[in-house]
């Protein structure tokens, strides 16, 4: 019979950089469209592995200088081509033991809700939205929702479930959500992405993290996100097994905005001239002058859209940074980042900001 060290070693071995393993009991209260157990009812555990994004791909944006590393090494080098390699050779362990391994690879799936924000309904994505309305009208528009997806069976969810990857992480004894909603690990911070593998292995659990808070609630990343997107006071609080997970309340939908436009001070490739001119207010959003909604989310893309560089189909981030600004303050002391580098990611004490 396999066992939890076997599958450990063998993720290290192909190139995991941490392997933590959970009881599926761990999502009871998740919603329906949201558990994985509705994907593979018979899995008994979840196998989560964590995958680091080098500190030096936050060096170009932390300075204003790189910004397409991020997106294509630690997004689609991670996700798309790294991460499943790993899945694969434990997956493999898992069926030569006799059983069944659901790999699930990072930006899998989106089903009837959000994978947003866990609303239901046709809710946009913006970016594909763009193509698909003004090249490619025959064609299913892409959303964060998948439009048109129905239950197979009566009492079954329908294709494809998303779950949520940051609790999932949780789940496996890995680290914990910090105010910002991102994952935090005692080895990296924020700065990892995550996978995961469904069996119906009866493999022993991990405890759930219980070390040292991770999160400083200091709040760096409130004060530095350039769209306000983070309540500073009100939070989010759910439970996996007996573990609080609280995070700052977030506007998902104003965060998309400002992570792949940043707005004028953080978005070199948009000239100044386009900011000042805000042609018919599709830029209030960015600038300030409206709540967060589709109607002006959109305006912003279509404004912005010759102006918006991406690489192996992932967004650029042009935003203050709410990871940077948290690995800024890990790495201070008492911090769970404290001394790992030799020196600062930030040296010059602040985050840059254009003067425009």
């Amino acid at each position: 019979m396999i066992t939890s060290a076997e599958i450990k070693a063998a993720a290290i071995k192909a190139g995991a950089d941490l392997c933590g393993i959970g009881d599926l009991s761990r999502f009871d209260g998740a919603p329906k469209e949201m558990d994985p157990r509705e994907l593979f009812p018979e899995a008994k555990t979840v196998i989560g592995m964590v995958f680091r994004i080098p500190r030096g791909v936050q060096r170009g944006i932390e300075e204003g200088t790189q910004f397409y590393q991020y997106p294509s090494m630690a997004y689609g080098g991670i996700n798309e081509i790294y991460a499943p390699a790993v899945l694969y050779r434990v997956g493999q362990l898992l069926e030569d033991s006799g059983y069944e391994a659901m790999v699930y690879r990072n930006t899998g799936a989106r089903g009837c809700v959000s994978d947003m924000d866990g609303s239901p309904g046709n809710t946009l994505s913006p970016e594909e939205q763009i193509e698909v309305n003004t090249q490619a009208k025959s064609k299913t528009a892409h959303h964060r929702t998948v439009q048109y997806t129905r239950a197979a069976r009566d009492g079954q969810v329908p294709p494809d479930l998303q779950f949520h990857f940051r609790l999932a992480a949780v789940a496996c004894g890995l680290g914990e959500i910090g105010w910002s909603k991102m994952f935090l690990t005692p080895e990296f911070g924020p700065l990892q992405r995550v996978a995961f593998i469904f069996t119906d292995a009866p493999l022993e659990p991990d405890p759930l993290y219980q070390g040292p808070p991770l999160c400083r609630k200091c709040m760096a990343c409130v004060r530095e996100c350039p769209g306000q997107c983070l309540d500073k006071k009100e939070s989010i609080k759910v439970y996996i097994g007996d573990k609080l997970c609280e995070w700052g309340k977030l506007d998902e939908w104003k965060c998309y905005a400002f992570y792949t436009h940043g707005g004028r001070h953080y978005n070199p490739f948009v000239p100044k001239e386009v900011w000042d001119a805000n042609e018919n207010g599709d830029l209030n959003l960015l600038e300030g002058k409206c709540e967060a909604n589709e109607a002006e989310i959109m305006k912003v893309y279509r404004a912005l859209e010759k102006y918006f560089p991406s690489w192996v189909g992932y967004n650029m981030a042009k935003c203050g940074g709410c990871i940077r600004a948290c690995v800024s303050m890990l790495e201070k002391k008492g911090g769970c980042m404290h001394e790992r580098f030799k020196t600062p990611l930030r040296t010059s004490g602040k985050a840059w900001k254009m003067d425009r």
